[in-house]
């Protein structure tokens, strides 16, 4: 099989060939002799990936190979996300969580593999985001890969580690702003800490990453990217810098230990009843059990936040969880990876998710990252062909930005003895056909029922003039729409009453049924749902309400009401098989701009 080396990866640029510069130069520097402090593991791993590993099933995000007894720098990749993850020494925290004498070895034979292959600085992994990451993981799990190792051994980890220490050093500054930046800076912290000789490197760290979350985590905590998985991430890596500090008897500073104070109550409020996050503009989930402990270690007390959560509405009552995207999609460059997804919401039900977003694609190639960010794949009303944001043109070697978002986003909320309600518009159809899309949400005081209305209107003699334009465009039949409400694949349904319905069963034993106005025409169809960490799009389903605006306005109403409780404690999380890459065959990616 081909290695790494064969790989073909896109031309170097002059940020990376700096990179491969400073990572040989810092081969030249005075080798640490040994590890000063070793903190406790705060990257936790899964069992089963870990005998998965051990087995040559290699599932990262980007790809998955089956290779029994084959070395992981041996496989071939399948692609660059594959690659980052294979470099970034993930893979570390499911073989510590194995922990036994065969994941050991595995272990020990694939970090010092590494060094022999790349450690002078050759490979894709000399980034700062990928070396703060490795560095990490490698700290953490310094004494389970020592076990049993030879001098020799242990000298080779400890000299790797000083290099890439030196490294981050001279090259976190070209580490993209955002997680990136907090990954390189949060290992250069670790090695100055933790090595010998490296203490020097730990002022100017802390100085940087306390001006990293003054000027990337905003006053209300939240990022500009709105992404909350990418927010958790950050909070994670700013808790395990504090710990390590806190171990060294180093204080974090103040704007570090704000930072976690602001972030902590936006990922309080963007989590939902079963413990995971809100899946919006490229996030996911989250690792399983990440989220509690990121919020465990901040020491933050709950309280009660006002107004949005980074740009979201949450509302709750009972067991039931709503998130709504109630704000702008971000825009510049920190759009690389935003969504369409502007009042789309997401809902959750004790702790099985029954309406969600189709999530973020990239995993899955270029298509089924294009069509992750389209409006259709997220639950909320598209106009045929359209989305309510739409993408710059494709530039080779950048990322694709959005170069047209709503120009106004807005919301009001209001908490009665009915339930709490939220009513949001924006104007993402405006320029394009002169429509506003108004979205209203009840959800009802015990969270039984959640009921809505969407409207799309022209309000205004301009708005009402690109309306009648559209419909000209249209030949006289009107603008097309679809409110979408994509299914997670866990749950079935299926049409009822004759097709005016549709009942939905969560595998909880709950039963919910979901009905409209009659202004639509109902139909359940194929959906998917793109999760990181599976080997292809999981086949699911969505209901779909269809019309046509023709006079100005046009209103649907629905609701979603829980016709059978089910469990109040339900033990019904066995996990499927994450190497499964069964899919719908008969799926394709939605379009993000026009058809």
């Amino acid at each position: 099989m081909a290695g790494p080396t064969d790989i073909e990866f896109p031309p170097l640029r002059r940020g990376a060939w700096r990179n491969r510069l400073h990572a040989r130069l810092s081969a030249l520097g005075r080798p640490a002799l040994r590890l000063v402090l070793q903190p406790e593991p705060r990257s936790v791993g899964s069992f089963a990936r870990g005998r998965q590993l051990c087995a040559g099933r290699f599932l990262f995000d980007g790809g998955a190979v089956e290779a029994p007894g084959t070395p992981i720098w041996d496989i071939e990749s399948p692609g660059l996300r594959f690659e980052a993850a294979r470099q970034g020494f993930g893979w570390l925290d499911d073989l510590a969580a194995a922990a036994d004498g065969k994941a050991r070895r595995a272990a020990q034979d694939w970090v010092l593999g590494w060094i022999e292959r790349f450690g002078r600085g050759g490979g894709p992994g000399w980034t700062p985001e990928l070396a703060g990451r490795r560095t990490i993981r490698m700290i953490h799990h310094a004494r389970f890969i020592e076990a049993g190792l030879d001098a020799a051994g242990c000298d080779r980890l400890h000299l790797s580690l000083a290099r890439q220490t030196a490294f981050l050093a001279r090259r976190w500054r070209n580490a993209p702003p955002g997680l990136a930046r907090f990954e390189a800076l949060a290992g250069l912290i670790y090695g100055a800490l933790c090595l010998e000789g490296m203490g020097r490197h730990l002022q100017g760290a802390q100085t940087a990453l306390e001006r990293a979350c003054d000027t990337e985590i905003a006053d209300d905590g939240a990022l500009s990217s709105r992404n909350p998985e990418e927010l958790l991430e950050v909070l994670t890596l700013l808790g395990w810098a504090e710990s390590a500090l806190a171990a060294a008897r180093q204080p974090a500073w103040q704007g570090h230990r704000a930072a976690i104070q602001r972030i902590a109550p936006v990922l309080r409020a963007l989590r939902h009843a079963d413990g995971g996050l809100a899946r919006f503009h490229g996030g996911g989930h989250g690792a399983e059990g990440r989220l509690d402990q990121a919020l465990a270690a901040a020491g933050v007390k709950p309280r009660p936040l006002r107004g949005l959560a980074m740009g979201y509405a949450r509302l709750a009552s009972g067991r039931t969880t709503v998130i709504v995207d109630a704000a702008r999609p971000p825009s510049g460059p920190a759009s690389a990876e935003a969504h369409a997804s502007t009042l789309a919401f997401e809902l959750t039900s004790g702790r099985r998710p029954v309406i969600v977003n189709c999530g973020a694609g990239g995993a899955f190639g270029p298509d089924w990252r294009l069509a992750g960010r389209a409006s259709s794949s997220h639950s909320t009303l598209a106009i045929e062909g359209f989305s309510s944001s739409r993408l710059a043109p494709r530039r080779r070697g950048r990322p694709q930005l959005l170069a047209e978002i709503p120009g106004a986003v807005d919301w009001r909320a209001e908490t009665g003895q009915g339930g709490h309600a939220l009513t949001a518009w924006h104007d993402g159809y405006a320029t394009t056909h002169g429509l506003i899309h108004v979205r209203q949400l009840n959800l009802a005081y015990d969270g039984r029922a959640l009921s809505g209305e969407d409207t799309l209107a022209a309000f205004t003699p301009e708005e009402r003039a690109a309306f009648e334009r559209a419909v000209e465009r249209s030949g006289g039949e009107g603008i097309a729409f679809s409110i979408r409400f994509h299914l997670h694949p866990e749950i079935d349904a299926a049409l009822d009453l004759g097709g005016s319905a549709v009942s939905l069963a969560p595998k909880s034993g709950e039963i919910w049924v979901f009905r409209h106005d009659g202004a639509a025409s109902l139909s359940l169809v194929p959906s998917v749902y793109l999760e990181t960490g599976r080997a292809a799009p999981r086949a699911s389903q969505a209901i779909v309400l269809s019309a046509r605006v023709t006079d100005h306005a046009s209103v649907v109403g629905w609701t979603l009401a829980k016709a059978h409780e089910g469990a109040q404690a339900p033990r019904d999380l066995e996990r499927e098989d994450e190497f499964d890459d069964t899919a719908a065959p008969w799926t394709r990616p939605h379009s993000m701009t026009k058809d």
